[in-house]
């Protein structure tokens, strides 16, 4: 008898841990994602962030309103890394490690550069700024439901792109030589 209920106490136990597990387990509304750009002599940006869904709502504009500081992306800050100098928008960004914000707009974002690293993405942190440089805007070739960051490597360069919703908006780095 007693060996049959610490049976099914173990039965139950082992059970409740499984559910409790399957639960842990579900993903995140915004998965982390990465991007990055290799430069031909192996140095490289990486960028770390998550990627929230568009879900049929208003994004520029309504979710991230213009002419505002965002963190570029959901959850934890928008990273980026660069294990050598990279100048953006004739700016000099030493190799380090940093939190990336845009400033979006109609038809001009901003790219900013904080020095303040191990933030979750909100409040955007004031007087911590590298640079600003601008960043291009164009619309994308169709709907983009997952917010993504991407790079096109080019020589001793590469383009970051943004995409969302309809928006692409575009800052070219190069490795400083």
């Amino acid at each position: 008898m007693q060996r049959r209920v610490a049976f099914l106490s173990m039965m139950v136990m082992g059970l409740a841990l499984v559910a409790w597990a399957q639960g842990g387990a579900k993903q995140r509304p915004s998965p982390a994602e990465k991007a990055q750009c290799k430069f031909s002599d192996g140095k490289s940006i990486q960028v770390a962030y998550s990627s929230p869904r568009a879900k049929g709502r208003k994004i520029y504009g309504g979710l991230v309103p213009y002419g505002q500081v965002w963190r570029t992306g959901a959850n934890e800050a928008t990273t980026f890394v660069n294990d050598v100098d990279v100048t953006v928008g004739g700016k000099t960004i030493p190799a380090g490690s940093y939190t990336l914000f845009t400033v979006p707009d109609q038809n001009k974002w901003s790219l900013v550069i904080s020095k303040k690293t191990g933030e979750w993405g909100i409040p955007y942190p004031e007087g911590n700024d590298l640079l600003r440089a601008d960043m291009s805007v164009s619309p994308t070739s169709g709907p983009v439901e997952n917010f993504t960051i991407s790079f096109h490597e080019m020589g001793n360069g590469c383009h970051m792109y943004i995409d969302w919703e309809n928006t692409r908006a575009t800052a070219e780095f190069t490795e400083k030589k």
